[in-house]
């Protein structure tokens, strides 16, 4: 392939050393610029465990990363035009995050293999040399017997499944063990409902609907139990699964950021409706998510409003970060209308490397962007890629996805009318759902290339995801063809402005004290009711918590919200009090209130001064009531009876001889 090593230097910006056997003939060329110890990046990933192995004999410090220019860029019938591509891609790989927390899961072999013939016993007989085997047939379980009992037999139908690998918590109705004698079928014992157990590991060989996400949960293993090499296959994953495992910590979560809650009021439930593992359930005022269960998808991450929930692997800047360095430096060498082709290692990399080695390869301009988890990628990142100056971003996905990917789906759809509002025009976002590598290229090909940005931004981000988020939408405004200030957004959007009712706010300033992100804000100064756009999630608590229903959230970004001071929604003058004039009260409320009780009400009837001690502040309320001797409530409490009141009642009530006595 073609190596056009000018242009890499113009976008990398370093020392490049250009070699075609790096890890054969010219190998002696490695050692002596990995002896440097200075920063290096290697332009190739098949040979990196020899490249790792030379560096440690020559006892290189520093780490080496590792770039695939080959079959991402070299490999191609615009192998002539990669250079910038090759750029970009080094430059990509430069950028090095954190790795990701780890998560520890233990397990002692223990499985329960869940059928409905003679298949579970079978897979029970290829177990049981390496696992703690227990075999549970689904009714009718009509099997033969087998000829020795070397682990329990079971029958009876899983209704419910809770857990991961090391700690699944079952409950089976209609269970029974089989009787130690059986002659053409096999007989079971009395049945009983609500059987509880508990194992490390599932396989599941019922044929039936699954009773988990079978690639979302570890330790849950599921395959057709009409096929012998998928439960072999199964067979054998499962015979690996003893020990201590280790998996990363997808998300970083924040309780204090939530806005799922608040007295009780249910307000945003994005992540909720986004986990297709099950990992999040309500804890109160916030969330909470199982890491043990957590699959890493990453939608609950682009939902959040608040960045309570952020990705860790890598965290929102420092992906950002590698989309900087990649455009910037494609640029920088001279590439044009650069199409970012967001894709997951498991999936779209084979794909791209069968396009590669036996197709056309990828086009010049088209970047690949390795992610853990294509769902992984919100708002922020598809922001700074515009801001940063791509052409359009293309999402590869599985012909049949593995789990649901409406959050990704919510993601474009939001991300849609920003462009399209600011100018940028139609079709800039897409998801490419194929196996085909043939039908990913002519996919690419077809995509329309817009022309890019006039003055792409360059800024680095750094912070938490709402902050890389806000900055990556102001340097898209900056650089929009048509930068307008608003632009609407469909419901469910994070942002937005909460218009109220005036005529009908009291100013009782609930919707202030559920305010998650104090969007609603008071004033200490008078009765007021503020509002800050740019802090606003639009997570609904304030309009389902407002007794008087006169909340409406409107659904917008206004560029202009991070430097517009507080907007006053609503203000009235305070009532003063009628004997300190110290304000105490909404002036309004007040007049309405006695208003409405001035003759109407028995507490206050008998005598107009009752009512003054609605006019008055806490203090002078309790001194006015000591000074008029009268009960502003109504009548009299009841009095208060001591030991002398019963005892005198007991001694009246005795016959008088008694008394006598």
């Amino acid at each position: 392939m073609p190596l056009d090593a000018d242009a890499i230097g113009r976008g990398c910006h370093g020392k490049v050393t250009a070699a075609t056997q790096l890890c054969g003939t010219e190998l002696g060329l490695f050692k002596a610029v990995a002896a440097e110890d200075t920063p290096l990046t290697v332009a190739c990933t098949q040979q990196a465990a020899q490249f790792s192995q030379v560096a440690t004999e020559n006892n290189r410090a520093n780490s080496i990363q590792f770039a695939n220019v080959r079959e991402t860029a070299g490999w191609s019938g615009d192998a002539d035009r990669a250079g910038p591509k090759m750029a970009a891609l080094l430059a990509a790989a430069a950028e090095v995050a954190e790795p990701a927390p780890m998560v520890r899961l233990e397990s002692d072999g223990i499985i329960l293999v869940y059928g409905r013939d003679e298949a579970a016993i079978e897979a029970g007989d290829l177990l049981k040399e390496h696992l703690d085997v227990t075999v549970l047939i689904a009714p009718p379980a009509v099997i033969a017997p087998p000829r020795h009992s070397d682990y329990p037999i079971a029958k009876g139908r899983i209704s419910s499944v809770k857990g991961h690998l090391g700690a699944f918590d079952l409950v089976v109705d209609e269970f029974a063990e089989a009787a130690p004698s059986s002659r053409r079928v096999l007989t079971f014992g009395p049945s009983r409902s609500n059987a509880r157990s508990t194992c490390d590991i599932v396989l599941d060989l019922t044929g039936g609907p699954a009773l988990l996400p079978a690639d979302l949960r570890d330790g849950y293993l599921r395959a057709d139990p009409g096929s012998p090499a998928a439960i072999l296959q199964a067979v054998l994953k499962a015979r690996d699964l003893v020990g201590t495992f280790e998996k990363p910590r997808y998300i970083t979560f924040d309780a204090g950021l939530c806005a799922h809650s608040r007295s009780k009021q249910t307000g945003c439930t994005r992540c909720l409706d986004s986990c297709p593992a099950g990992a999040i359930t309500p804890a109160g005022d916030h969330v909470a998510i199982d890491a043990d269960i957590c699959a890493g998808c990453g939608q609950c991450a682009t939902a959040c409003p608040t960045g309570a929930a952020s990705y860790a692997m890598p965290p929102e800047d420092a992906l950002v970060r590698k989309l900087r360095a990649m455009l910037i430096a494609y640029h920088q060498a001279g590439g044009e209308r650069a199409v970012m082709l967001v894709h997951d290692e498991v999936h779209g990399s084979p794909l791209i490397d069968a396009l590669a080695r036996f197709g056309g390869g990828l086009p010049a301009n088209v970047l690949p962007f390795a992610v853990n988890e294509v769902t992984q990628v919100g708002l922020e990142s598809i922001a700074a890629a515009f801001a940063y100056g791509a052409s359009a971003v293309r999402f590869l996905l599985r012909a049949k996805p593995r789990h649901d990917v409406s959050g990704l789906t919510r993601t474009i759809a939001l991300a849609d009318p920003i462009l399209t509002g600011l100018g940028f025009g139609p079709d800039r976002l897409s998801v490419i759902e194929t196996d085909d590598p043939d039908y990913l290229v002519r996919a690419l090909r077809a995509a329309p290339t817009h022309a890019p940005v006039s003055r792409p931004a360059s800024f680095r981000p750094v912070g938490r995801k709402r902050d890389v988020l806000r900055f990556a939408l102001a340097e898209l405004h900056r650089a929009a063809p048509v930068p307008v200030d608003v632009v609407p957004l469909p419901d469910g959007a994070p942002f937005g402005a909460v218009e109220v009712d005036t005529a009908g706010c009291t100013l009782c300033l609930s919707c202030v004290s559920v305010c998650p992100t104090s969007a609603l804000r008071d004033d200490p100064e008078r009765p007021a009711l503020r509002f800050v756009e740019d802090s606003c999630v639009q997570c609904g608590l304030c309009r389902t918590t407002c007794p008087e229903k006169v909340i409406t959230l409107v659904p917008q970004i206004d560029f202009r919200a991070s430097r517009a001071p507080t907007r006053v929604l609503k203000e009235e003058e305070p009532f003063c009090c009628i004997r300190c004039s110290k304000p105490f009260g909404v002036k309004s409320s007040i007049e309405r209130v006695v208003a409405k009780l001035e003759g109407q009400h028995w507490m206050y009837s008998g005598s107009k001064q009752r009512l003054d001690a609605i006019k008055m502040c806490g203090d002078c309320r309790v001194n006015f009531v000591a000074e008029q001797g009268f009960e502003s409530y109504g009548a009299p409490g009841p009095t208060v009876r001591t030991t002398d009141d019963y005892l005198r009642d007991r001694d009246a009530k005795r016959d008088p001889d008694d008394r006598a006595n």
